[in-house]
């Protein structure tokens, strides 16, 4: 089943996606495996468009060696389904480049929807999750996006999550949020801020 989905779409963010792009791509892609957490997913746009981007800077090959939790409180209890499946209705696609979309995805004209193709879904995997329970569905993460969620925790809140990200993160691992939550001064000992104009860290 299709849902909607209130304030997300394909390739919102693309500052922030060309970001972990051009700084931090070329440091993870020297590592064996590239394992991303995507906490506060929604209903899947933003982990399967950076699944995306990296598919097209990263190639087939490499590709199949990276691998994204994506997670969310998920209250509805359908996001699982709806990330697994891929498929997505015409008005979430539609701000991808004509090139991508034929590429990536699959038109269901009867359905009015796109799905996204497999190999794209493979290296998606959907867990529901809460971000205060403070306890990270893995550890030793290359990347960690989190973006849209921490806006809507307290201050102490955010400074817990963001401290249990540090501690998810493999050494030298990157985290980029959202462009209006800065890192908090009691973390400012534990990344270093990669670029100036966008909020992504590596771990120190």
């Amino acid at each position: 089943m299709v849902m909607e989905m209130a304030f997300t779409y394909f390739f919102r963010d693309m500052q922030t996606l060309e970001m972990i792009r051009d700084h931090a791509l070329p440091s993870l892609r020297s590592r064996q495996r590239i394992r991303i957490w995507d906490a506060g997913c929604a209903m899947g746009p933003e982990p399967y468009s950076l699944a995306i981007l990296l598919r097209e800077n990263v190639g087939y090959m490499y590709f199949r060696n990276i691998s994204i939790i994506a997670t969310d409180i998920d209250q509805s209890q359908q996001f699982a389904e709806i990330i697994a499946e891929g498929r997505y209705p015409r008005d979430q696609v539609e701000r991808i480049p004509e090139d991508v979309l034929a590429k990536y995805f699959l038109a269901d004209d009867s359905l009015e929807t796109y799905q996204i193709s497999e190999e794209i879904r493979k290296v998606v995997h959907f867990l529901r999750h809460d971000l205060l329970s403070l306890q990270p569905p893995a550890e030793q993460f290359d990347l960690i996006l989190c973006k849209n969620v921490l806006l809507h925790f307290s201050q102490q809140e955010r400074v817990q999550v963001i401290r249990m990200f540090h501690q998810a993160l493999a050494i030298g691992g990157f985290l980029a949020v959202e462009q209006t939550q800065k890192l908090p001064e009691e973390l400012k000992d534990s990344f270093v801020q990669v670029v100036s104009q966008a909020q992504l860290f590596q771990k120190i």
